[in-house]
Formats: C-alpha cells, structure tokens, sequence
C-alpha cells in the first residue's frame, strides 16, 4: 500500500513539471499594453512595437496576429523563437481623432496563455493638430 502511494505521488509531482514545458512568451510592455498617451494625427506616425522574449524551454512560434479595425500589422515573427530569445511585433495605428481602445491578438503555442492566445492591449488619444 505505501508502494502504491508513493508511485501515485511520484506520478503527480512529475506530471506538474511536464506541464509546464514548452513555449513562453513574456512581453516588456507593463501589463501586455502600449499607451500612447495624447498624440496627434499629423505629429506622431502611428507605429508601435511589441517586444518579448521566450522564457520557455521549446521554440515559440507565432502563427498569427489578428488586429482589430484601425490597426495594421507591419511585422511579425515569421521564423520560431529560440528559448531566451526575443522578437517584435510592429503594429501601425490609423490616427483617427478620438480615443483608442484596441486590442490585438497573438496566436501562438506559447503554454503560459489559454490556448496561446495573447491579447495586447492599445489605448490612447488621438486629438486634433
């Protein structure tokens, strides 16, 4: 019987450990969100960047990023990241007058997000030159 329970313990803690393995992915912006504070349409170009880096143990790949109305995406990962690597994602925003309030989503296979799915946040205010 302690046979048993020790072999069922073994099993748990071990199978926390797989759990855990994989592609991760830790963005710099605080949060997952970028501001843009207070910017005009004529003095700011609009363009942003995303930093992260892999935290895991396996490659991380980006498969896709899906923006919302306004936004472009002007680049993204197309190769996979190395463990301890880092990477960007530039986004454009259009520069309409009013508040921003937008989300764009990462698809990847990155362990640390429901089934690597990342929301990154934008906000900010575009005003009048």
């Amino acid at each position: 019987m302690k046979n048993i329970t020790l072999i069922i313990a073994i099993l748990l803690i071990s199978s926390f450990g797989f759990a855990q393995s994989g592609a991760k992915i830790e963005f710099k912006a605080k949060d997952n969100t970028i501001d843009y504070g207070t910017i005009t349409k004529n003095g700011d170009s609009g363009i942003r960047i995303f930093e992260f880096t892999n935290t895991g143990n396996a490659s991380l790949i980006i498969s896709n990023v899906l923006s919302t109305s306004g936004f472009t995406i002007q680049s993204k990962p197309s190769e996979p990241i190395l463990p301890g690597k880092s990477d960007k994602i530039v986004i454009k925003y259009n520069l309409t007058e009013g508040p921003i309030r937008k989300t764009i989503t990462v698809e990847s296979n990155a362990v640390n997000y429901d089934n690597g799915r990342i929301p990154l946040k934008i906000k900010g205010e575009v005003i009048a030159d």
